[in-house]
């Protein structure tokens, strides 16, 4: 039916009858000629209709944007000074024979120009088969099938098996809430759809397995954001006989080799690592934006005995943070533009946002004259503000402070235009093993993950977890740890999660079980695939990289899911709805 795709036509092709098929983008009637623009998923081609050809020119009167079409024509150069640089195909046109209108087609809902395309993404989404066929959606697309095809390569290659897990399965807690499958069969029982094959992976390790991979489907019923959705896809990888730095190593090679081959984009060998402390204390984040040059500053000593309140009582207390983030140039910012700030960081709990500008003829700021000069000097010296620098601070719970200036050193940086360009590649290790949730205990990862020392009972607070994040411009791509391969510490964590004996075989007895049947040192990984994906087209959001995404809410507007069921489907699942 087509000899050749719209976007491979060039001028190896020259005075060659061709075979095309493919949507109108563009018609354009000149009068005694009429250009078509044909494109399919490789590219836009330039179709030429002559009154000569007297059947096919009459066929050209009757097409509109988006009719689908064959086309047989001969390749010629276009006439000098109408070549368009833009195309791979914009040296030459196709002179066409003969047309075949396969489909017509109603006025789309939008054009699919790239230069037109203000248009709001619910009607996108509702028209997510017109959407796609703009060629930045097909591009993306096929970024996203060549990544996973690069993916499933480089581990084929190193001995990694791609096996399936359940996607009907138990529910079990990890970290957010599950979507339920009524049983039919099993009157008043429900299957979970998978949060991640987290169990699943870890009883093919026990099983002698030893390399696994699986890009999967994953499901989480949560609050929605950006670089979120309810159905989301990870590459998912697990190792035995194997610790920390050998995973870490070989995650680097594939996501290094993957920039190279899809992007021709070199990244650092090897990646910089730093602990969960230090990107806390320095960025106010766990998955810190390297292009941004701004640091949190901690100067809480030097403010416990001052009479400001504001920021006294966090500076004394043991759970508070006083830090100050330090903007070049800053004092340029307005009174509104520092008040836009102030109510940002409000999203984040902070009360407020103190300031102090280093003007030319001293400084500028409501606080000043609460401070000491001693302070004053030392907070100038310790953040290295210059004159033009603006100061902002932040003072509370640390959890609150880090927050705030986090994503505020972020908001700025983006602002002012002080992100640099490329890819900053980042480990994260040495994560808190709990944290305290009221008067529990809770995992900062997953209960599986194993601890760095033998006791934890006694100081959970002070134990530090195995585990290792993969973060690349501020976006977390991939997660992972060495996990729990003694039984005693899988009962220990337990313990110290406040999860009895008996609750724990009721959730994870099947775990627990193998774990009693010779379980070998074991751990692994998984990215994000829309998150790497989106990152690497330069999306906004992974919505833009994945087919049919849904909604902030959760929703189709494609096939307007979810949506009522029969009153007999409900009987047959044993279900009756609440008024």
């Amino acid at each position: 039916m087509r000899s050749h795709y719209c976007g491979q036509i060039n001028e190896s092709l020259l005075d060659q009858q061709v075979f095309l098929c493919g949507w109108v983008h563009r018609r354009r009637d000149h009068g005694g000629l009429i250009f078509i623009d044909l494109r399919d998923r490789e590219g836009l081609v330039q179709v030429v209709f002559d009154p000569e050809t007297a059947d096919a020119f009459a066929m050209a009167e009757k097409v509109r944007s988006e009719y689908v079409l064959r086309i047989t024509g001969i390749v010629r150069y276009r006439p000098e000074g109408t070549e368009n640089s833009n195309l791979s195909s914009g040296k030459v046109e196709v002179l066409t024979q003969k047309v075949e209108i396969f489909n017509s087609a109603d006025t789309p809902p939008f054009q699919l120009d790239e230069e037109h395309m203000n248009v709001s993404e619910e009607i996108r989404l509702r028209h997510r088969y017109i959407d796609l066929r703009r060629p930045k959606m097909q591009q993306r697309l096929q970024l996203r099938a060549k990544v996973n095809s690069f993916l499933r390569n480089f581990l084929d290659q190193d001995g990694f098996l791609e096996i399936e897990t359940p996607m009907l399965t138990k529910a079990t807690p990890e970290g957010a809430r599950d979507y339920l499958v009524p049983s039919r069969t099993h009157d008043g029982q429900f299957f979970a759809l998978p949060q991640s094959p987290q169990l699943f992976k870890q009883l093919l390790m026990m099983s002698g397995m030893e390399r696994y991979y699986q890009i999967v489907r994953c499901f989480r019923d949560e609050d929605l954001r950006a670089d979120r959705q309810p159905e989301f896809t990870q590459l998912d990888i697990e190792m035995s006989f194997i610790d920390e730095t050998a995973i870490k190593q070989l995650m680097e090679s594939m996501i290094r080799q993957l920039f190279k081959e899809i992007l021709n984009q070199e990244l650092p060998d090897p990646f910089p690592s730093m602990t969960y402390e230090e990107a806390m204390r320095r960025y106010g984040s766990d998955k810190p934006d390297l292009r941004v040059p701004l640091e949190l500053v901690d100067v809480g000593d030097l403010l416990t005995d001052v009479e400001f309140k504001v920021f006294a009582k966090p500076a004394q207390d043991s759970e508070g943070r006083v830090a100050a983030l330090c903007i070049p140039n800053g004092n340029s910012l307005s009174r509104k533009k520092i008040d836009e700030y102030t109510k940002f960081v409000g999203i984040y709990g902070a009360k407020g946002l103190a300031y102090i500008k280093v003007n030319q003829d001293g400084l500028q700021s409501p606080i000043l004259k609460f401070l000491p000069e001693e302070a004053i000097k030392e907070i100038l010296e310790r953040t290295k503000a210059e004159t033009g620098s603006l100061i902002f601070f932040g003072a509370d719970k640390a959890k609150v402070v880090n927050e705030a200036l986090g994503a505020l050193r972020v908001k700025v940086a983006e602002d002012m235009e002080l992100v640099e360009a490329g890819w900053k590649p980042l480990w994260v290790v040495d994560f808190p093993m709990f944290e305290k949730d009221g008067k529990n205990w809770t995992s900062l990862h997953h209960p599986f993950t194993a601890p760095d020392v033998d006791d934890i009972e006694t100081q959970p607070g002070a134990c530090l977890s195995r585990a290792y994040d993969m973060i690349l411009n501020g976006s977390e791509i991939g997660g992972g740890s060495i996990r729990i391969h003694d039984p005693e510490m899988q009962a220990a964590v337990f313990r110290v999660l406040g999860i009895e004996e008996q609750e724990a075989q009721e959730k994870f007895g099947f775990l627990l079980d193998a774990l009693n049947y010779g379980c070998p040192p074991h751990g692994g990984l998984a990215f994000g695939l829309d998150r790497l994906v989106m990152l690497m087209a330069g999306a906004d959001s992974i919505r833009d990289v994945i087919a049919f995404p849904k909604t902030q809410t959760a929703s189709c507007l494609l096939t307007s899911a979810p949506s009522a069921v029969s009153q007999e489907q409900l009987r047959e699942l044993h279900i009756r709805l609440r008024q």
